[in-house]
């Protein structure tokens, strides 16, 4: 039988040394978690400081949204009628007018904070191409045999829609967010 020669024990310096990298990771590792849960700032990067803008836009975007809903045709569709097609056409298209004048409206109320003043033109640029993408949506329900489905553009690498809502969200603009009227 083969004996195995004990390996050679580890200095004790490497050992203190190894103790010391450790204890100081661990200290770096709670510090950011202190920092992060008691010091790190909490401000949204989209929360602008113009309340009063946010709450005119939110009561704009909340008239159109009762007015949405007022046109709202709920009857069984069927997917393979083009005649149905063409009349949730005719709504979608009157609700994406409506959507497009109150961006409008919006548009014209600039905030005065500087930081609403620069990212709010940003947020109107994604509802813009949000309403051309339910204008294509529009068309292809008119010229398709079938019920297509809602085709959103990626900006940044997310739906337009997510980065509407992220901004109209955490601006307590509820009623801002894309509208939900083209999954019936």
């Amino acid at each position: 039988m083969e004996t195995q020669e004990p390996s050679a024990p580890i200095p004790r310096p490497a050992r203190r040394g190894t103790k010391i990298v450790l204890v100081f990771i661990m200290g770096l590792i709670v510090a950011m978690w202190v920092y992060a849960f008691g010091f790190a700032p909490r401000e949204s990067i989209n929360r602008i400081g113009d309340q009063q803008w946010s709450a005119r836009a939110e009561r704009r975007c909340a008239a159109a949204e009762a007015r949405r809903f007022e046109m709202q045709d709920l009857s069984p569709m069927d997917p393979d009628d083009s005649g149905a097609l063409r009349r949730k056409a005719g709504i979608v298209e009157r609700a994406t007018d409506d959507l497009e004048a109150v961006i409008d409206e919006i548009e014209g109320d600039r905030p005065t904070d500087a930081k609403g003043r620069a990212i709010v033109p940003d947020w109107i640029a994604d509802y813009r191409v949000y309403i051309s993408d339910r204008r294509l949506f529009v068309d292809r329900l008119r010229s398709l045999p079938t019920r297509p489905n809602f085709n959103e553009t990626d900006v940044g690498g997310v739906p337009v829609s997510e980065r509407i809502n992220k901004f109209a969200r955490e601006n307590d603009m509820k009623s801002c967010q894309t509208p939900y009227d083209l999954s019936v």
